[in-house]
């Protein structure tokens, strides 16, 4: 969980605004590229008719975003949040990535 703002020296102060700046990122661009991917693969491999798996994923990306908006900041290190949302969305991008420029038969 983030401290409350430091009162020593500027250094201090520099390095808690530096780690809300990276949560506040992560909070906002790492959680639409996670929610994003989550759609798209939602979408494109459920084995569902066509719209209901869009809406499926649209659905779940609103958790997912809202999940890694809450982990961003209740984390204790801002590295491990963007650790585990890379482990999350980099395997996914890929293989979509390969599943819509071949890779498949």
């Amino acid at each position: 969980m983030p401290r409350s703002t430091p009162t020593g020296a500027p250094g201090a102060r520099l390095a808690h605004a530096l780690d809300v700046a990276s949560r506040t990122v992560l909070a906002a661009v790492g959680g639409y590229v996670a929610a994003a991917l989550t759609a798209a693969g939602f979408a494109r491999w459920l084995p569902i008719p066509r719209v209901e798996a869009v809406m499926t994923g649209m659905l779940v990306s609103f958790a997912v975003y809202a999940v890694v908006a809450i982990f961003a900041f209740a984390v204790a290190r801002a590295s491990r949040v963007w650790f585990w949302t890379s482990v999350y969305c980099a395997p996914l991008g890929l293989a979509l990535y390969l599943s819509m420029h071949g890779g498949g038969a």
